[in-house]
């Protein structure tokens, strides 16, 4: 199966709109557990919300080209967009991921 609808194409992203997405804590949650594996399904996610606001917040990492979400059978499982990222903006996710990992260990 293929990704969902409304991801833009490599040539679409736009960084201020990627830059909007790692800008939220839980979105930014979300992206550090998925930069430390391949693929995970929406409900391994261990955040405490309601479903209608994690699912905003994989709609905004997926329609600004920071996630891509595919169907398989009843799960949508979720993958980090880490080469079309590099390629468009070098360095900026992996700037993002250090100084949030530097962050949460000064707490």
């Amino acid at each position: 199966m293929g990704a969902l609808q409304n991801e833009p194409k490599k040539a679409d992203l736009r960084l201020t709109a990627v830059l909007y997405a790692l800008s939220d804590a839980t979105r930014l949650q979300i992206v550090q557990s998925l930069a430390k594996t391949p693929e995970i399904a929406c409900s391994y996610f261990d955040i405490h919300m309601p479903k209608s606001s994690l699912s905003h917040h994989f709609r905004v990492l997926r329609t600004s080209g920071v996630i891509t979400t595919r169907k398989e059978g009843t799960a949508l499982l979720n993958r980090l967009r880490s080469e079309d990222l590099s390629e468009r903006f070098p360095g900026v996710l992996e700037s993002v991921l250090a100084a949030s990992t530097a962050a949460s260990r000064r707490r």
